[in-house]
């Protein structure tokens, strides 16, 4: 049996309680394929998709989706929440700048994220750039309004403490207001990435007419009316998706352990 560390160091189970349901649900769709309760046409066996997963693997076209979902993924997160740090920080800090720029941020963020695709499409075109400009959108906004929300959220008391040791508006920003921000903002950045994944997916099923990616496996997977396909497709979107939420709840707590805090 496998043991993880708890925080007061002592070795506890890892609990797999998680697995029980897909496991019931597994059993169930092979039983209800095996004997005929549904139309395998329509909803393939485990093996079937078992199958198509084995040979979709030994594709490199595959894997060069997978790269090029992930690229565009990291790219278009790292510029979203790039901007949305700054943005919702200069808010944060600044007055001035919330009157200038809040009510136009607020409002934008009020639109769906896919109104913006026809405009996007018809100034980029439907290529990587496009793609990237979306995702970035995405991861856009909760970064920008979590560090918004952070950096108000100091309270003035530990402006005063800065004040007495004279701290410069540089040391204000770095020793005090993004370590005091930081719970809310790394909350808002894993969010971010979740959204930035969703809208990685999304960009390549809507913007489909230019490059490879993950949602091209599920596009031919429905073009040849391949449901094994369509369903290892989705499996692999959702597992990945998965891997980037547990990386960053990990990152998150590292971070906030370090200042001797818990997500």
């Amino acid at each position: 049996m496998k043991f993880c560390i708890g925080q007061a160091g002592a070795a506890r189970p890892r609990d797999w309680r998680g697995l029980a349901l897909p496991a019931v649900f597994v059993v169930l769709w092979g039983c209800a394929t095996t004997w005929q309760w549904v139309d395998t046409r329509l909803i393939p066996s485990p093996q079937d998709v078992l199958r198509t997963a084995w040979r979709a693997l030994r594709q490199p076209d595959f894997l060069l989706g997978v790269l090029a979902s992930l690229w565009r993924d990291l790219a278009g997160f790292a510029c979203g929440a790039s901007a949305g740090l700054a943005l919702g920080t200069l808010m944060g800090v600044s007055r001035w700048a919330e009157r200038i720029v809040g009510p136009t941020f607020h409002t934008l963020k009020q639109i769906s994220l896919f109104a913006w695709l026809p405009l996007i499409a018809s100034c980029l075109g439907s290529g990587d750039a496009a793609k990237i400009l979306f995702i970035a959108l995405s991861a856009f906004y909760p970064v920008a309004l979590g560090s918004f929300e952070g950096v108000r959220s100091v309270s003035p008391a530990q402006f005063d403490v800065a004040r007495v040791h004279a701290f410069t508006p540089r040391q204000r920003l770095t020793q005090l207001v993004l370590p005091a921000a930081a719970p809310q903002i790394l909350t808002r950045v894993q969010l971010g990435l979740v959204y930035a994944w969703l809208a990685t997916i999304g960009a390549e099923f809507l913007l489909a007419k230019q490059g490879v990616g993950l949602g091209d496996t599920v596009i031919r997977g429905r073009a040849a009316f391949d449901v094994a396909l369509v369903i290892f497709g989705m499996g692999v979107i959702g597992a990945i998706g998965a891997t980037f939420s547990r990386l960053a709840a990990r990152l998150e707590a590292r971070a906030l352990r370090w200042q001797g805090r818990t997500p």
